[in-house]
């Protein structure tokens, strides 16, 4: 679990209201993204300390929930064959899923609940002193919830935006996800304190996008690696681990260029005889817009192997022995894979986006997005090299500063 292994830094002692909407939803869904192993950090962290409240959205109103509720949210995330049964008017509405059984569970341990009108009152109620509000998620950014929440006497909103994606490049996300961006993004411009953002390249984006009108305070924080332990045991038996092997981590959708790595593989099937070509291991599951490439992995192409739901013990072991991590992504916020390879020395090639550059310094080989042929020599060299040799190959001698989480609250919990 995300931030299982975290520890208190330097904080002020001011009570906060973490926003765990997204996580809730996630439950019963499968491994976490990157946006979600975010707040179940924050959960982590800040869950167990007694002046910590829990706010979670449902179809019925708002749920205010002591810190101590995030265990059992944490429990559910890695579990969700515990959860409880539905309530009876979910079961009368047919919402018997993971999600509603969560909202059921949590309506239980609920300290207030209101309606969604009622929200500025009810937070008012349960922080006479002011506090923080904290939203990691996307989720209930909104003009009506943020501006009712602004308005309670005290209280500091913050939320971080992890990128600007949708807005640069619509063409990678789902129908309709700029609009929709684009409407959190002004109610967060409108009514937001303090806007977090993961890495400067990420910040001059989110402000580039601001216009003329009100800017909130901006903070940059990196954010931590929490590596789970390789679980070599939770990988498919029938996984060949003989030969070498390069992973590609993340959602297989356009964003992520997983048609490059493709056609570098058609590249090295041409070069090298069968039992030569190494494996791509794509880590992920199937997104949106993606229908060519899709196409493409249903015949099952010479070396690649598609990996969809393993468990994070598994994705550690994977990556633990990969000759390297493929990273050809056409846009990217942080990017949290390329750190993780680095920590267990895992040599990291990627495209140079402005984040790639920020967080890996030199400790990546950076190829074109649109060049398969480069990409094919570097993953060639790689895979033929003995694996002391390896990070000559890649072209760098030192790896980059490891982010931790107790740099990140360092710097976040100062303010909110």
């Amino acid at each position: 679990m995300p931030g299982a292994g975290i520890r208190p830094g330097i904080m002020n002692d001011r009570p906060r209201l973490l926003d765990v909407t997204r996580l809730v939803s996630r439950i019963g869904r499968g491994p976490l993204t990157g946006v979600d192993r975010v707040e179940a950090a924050y959960l982590a962290w800040l869950g167990p300390r007694p002046d910590t409240r829990l706010l979670c959205r449902t179809p019925y109103g708002f749920l205010l929930l002591p810190g101590a509720a995030g265990g059992a949210l944490r429990h559910w995330l890695t579990a969700p064959e515990t959860l409880p049964s539905p309530d009876l008017l979910d079961r009368l509405r047919r919402r018997t899923g993971p999600q509603a059984r969560a909202e059921a569970g949590l309506r239980r341990l609920a300290e207030a609940r209101g309606p969604h009108r009622s929200l500025g009152r009810m937070v008012a109620q349960a922080l006479p002193t002011g506090g923080s509000y904290l939203n990691l998620g996307h989720s209930n950014l909104t003009g009506a919830t943020l501006g009712a929440l602004a308005g309670v006497p005290g209280l500091t909103v913050a939320v971080m935006i992890h990128d600007t994606i949708p807005l640069d490049h619509p063409e990678f996300c789902r129908e309709g996800g700029s609009v929709r961006f684009a409407a959190k993004l002004a109610a967060v411009f409108a009514h937001a304190n303090l806007i977090l953002c993961n890495s400067a390249a990420t910040r001059a984006d989110v402000f580039r996008h601001a216009g003329a009108g009100r800017r909130p305070a901006c903070a940059v924080a990196h954010l931590g690696i929490d590596l789970p332990q390789p679980d070599p045991a939770a990988l498919p038996p029938w996984l060949d681990l003989t030969r070498p092997w390069f992973v590609c981590l993340g959602t297989i959708e356009p964003r992520k260029n997983h048609a490059l790595l493709l056609d570098a593989w058609d590249h090295i099937a041409r070069r090298w005889p069968e039992a030569q070509v190494p494996q791509l291991m794509i880590v992920g599951r199937r997104g949106w817009r993606n229908a060519e490439t899709f196409a493409r992995l249903d015949v099952r192409p010479q070396g690649v192997v598609e990996l969809p739901g393993l468990p994070d013990g598994a994705v550690a072991a994977l990556l633990a022995g990969a000759r390297g991590l493929l990273m050809p992504s056409h846009a990217e916020g942080f990017g949290l894979p390329m750190l993780e390879a680095a920590a267990l020395g895992v040599p990291v090639l990627a495209t140079p986006t402005p984040a790639a550059h920020e967080v890996m310094g030199q400790a990546a080989r950076f190829l074109p997005p649109d060049d398969p042929g480069a990409w094919a020599e570097a993953i060639m060299a790689l895979a033929g090299a003995e694996r002391g040799a390896m990070a000559s190959v890649v072209g760098y001698f030192q790896g980059p500063a490891i982010p931790s989480w107790t740099d990140h609250f360092n710097i976040v919990l100062r303010l909110v």
